[in-house]
């Protein structure tokens, strides 16, 4: 890719800012990506990403995007000892909540990749900080934008780099571009709207969800499938995932909606489970040995913000990952959504930076409907996210549980509802005569 400006500062140095970083690395002469956390040597969970405790994946769409911006990191991480899916054989997971998935046969590769999201964003950093023309600068809190006189292009960030014993000291990073990559707390909106600009209109789904982590050592021999995930379903709006990861260890995560948070202590984590686990599998988890004390995180909401929909924009600015869609995390969609972004953005940048934010927004529309669509259309399935549903929503919500039930007899379509859960295809490939006849046929309810 040729180059199109001189220097990038990226805005946060989790997943969506580093593969951010990568991809502007190829465009720009300089890098700098800005983070404020103090950033771990080790493969350690940080302040700034308080649910990196907990079970993350990468799935297919997202673990496809990362084998091109970082050949060879999977084999490297697969050979250090991190589970890499690449059979079906090796899944269970029954997002209905009920029988799981008929999968049969080799997936394609590059699957499922099962490290911990400290372990990958580790290995990750380590990638772009090895790039000559990247720098990381961390303890460096953002305090705003700088832009030209008239307010139409953004020229760099003000910010305060955070000294050990001090309180730091103000200074101005000049760019070409500003990525923000700083999550779902990103201040984006109020930084547009300090400069004139009309803030894009937010979605907002609250689904009030709560979740509870602790790592396991399960016994040899206990299970044969490295990924178990059963999900929540109208009368039990709960559910897990039990994941193989790195260090011989397990990490069970257990999610509940509202008026169904699992418990914070062992007992009652053990009980939601039980409830939702056939008995081989509650009794791996019963019998398996706790590595630490379960920690907790709450998600109130679905938010997304329609940044492809404004009319004006300053030049020099880009929102990123989570500052765009920060969907519910038990559909592990999240770091996937951010590399699909950042797919979108490779591709974009091939075009120069001529009116780059509104190409840009609306090709990383894509992969963020696929990733809203999924979650948002799986929530509003349970009664227990109160929100009104049109009648198409109703429709297409009974077509995704007969699809469902048909996944759990035939592989065809089960194959392919992985193929959309994963971010590889968008849904409407569900609705394909082919697919549907078999929906029509095998989705049936069975009465006793």
């Amino acid at each position: 890719m040729h180059q199109i400006g001189g220097h990038a500062v990226v805005l946060g140095a989790g997943m969506a800012g580093l593969f951010a970083a990568r991809v502007l690395s190829d465009a720009y002469r300089r890098i700098t990506v800005v983070e404020r956390d103090r950033l771990p040597h080790a493969a350690e969970p940080r302040r700034g990403v308080p649910q990196g405790r907990h079970a993350h994946l990468l799935v297919p769409g997202g673990t496809q995007v990362l084998d091109g911006l970082f050949p060879g990191l999977l084999d490297d991480l697969s050979a250090t000892g991190t589970p890499v899916i690449r059979d079906f054989a090796e899944i269970s997971f029954a997002p209905g909540g009920g029988q799981p998935l008929r999968l049969h046969g080799p997936a394609v590769a590059p699957f499922i990749c099962q490290a911990s999201r400290p372990c990958l964003e580790r290995h990750v950093r380590a990638q772009v900080c090895a790039l000559h023309n990247v720098t990381v600068l961390d303890r460096c809190d953002v305090a705003g934008l700088r832009t030209d006189a008239a307010r139409r292009s953004v020229t760099g960030v003000r910010a305060v780099r955070r000294i050990d014993g001090g309180d730091g000291s103000d200074t101005t990073i000049d760019a070409d571009l500003v990525v923000d990559a700083t999550g779902r707390g990103s201040r984006a909106p109020d930084w547009l709207a300090a400069l004139g600009y009309q803030q894009p209109r937010q979605e907002q789904l609250t689904i009030n969800l709560t979740y509870v982590t602790r790592h396991l050592r399960l016994r040899p021999g206990a299970l044969t499938a490295k990924l178990v995930g059963v999900g929540a379903q109208p009368d039990r709006a709960s559910g897990f995932v039990l994941i193989e990861q790195e260090d011989d260890r397990w990490i069970l995560t257990v999610f509940g909606y509202d008026g169904h948070h699992p418990p914070r202590d062992p007992e009652g984590m053990l009980a939601t489970v039980r409830a939702a686990a056939p008995e081989h599998l509650f009794t791996a988890i019963r019998d398996a040995e706790p590595l630490d004390d379960i920690v907790a995180y709450r998600f109130p909401a679905n938010i997304r913000r329609r940044y492809e929909r404004l009319r004006r924009f300053p030049a020099g600015f880009l929102v990123f990952g989570d500052a765009i869609c920060s969907t519910n995390p038990a559909y592990a969609l999240g770091m996937s959504t951010a590399a699909l972004q950042a797919a979108a953005l490779r591709d974009v940048l091939k075009g120069g930076n001529r009116d780059l934010a509104r190409r840009f927004f609306r090709a990383a529309a894509e992969p963020v409907n696929r990733a809203w669509q999924a979650t948002v259309g799986g929530d509003l399935a349970l009664p227990q996210v109160k929100a009104p549903r049109r009648l198409a929503g109703r429709v297409i919500g009974r077509y995704a549980a007969r699809t469902l039930r048909a996944a759990t007899r035939d592989p065809v379509v089960a194959g392919q509802f992985l193929r959309v859960a994963s971010l590889q295809d968008p849904s409407t490939r569900l609705f394909r005569p082919a697919t549907a006849v078999r929906v029509l046929r095998h989705g049936r309810k069975v009465h006793p």
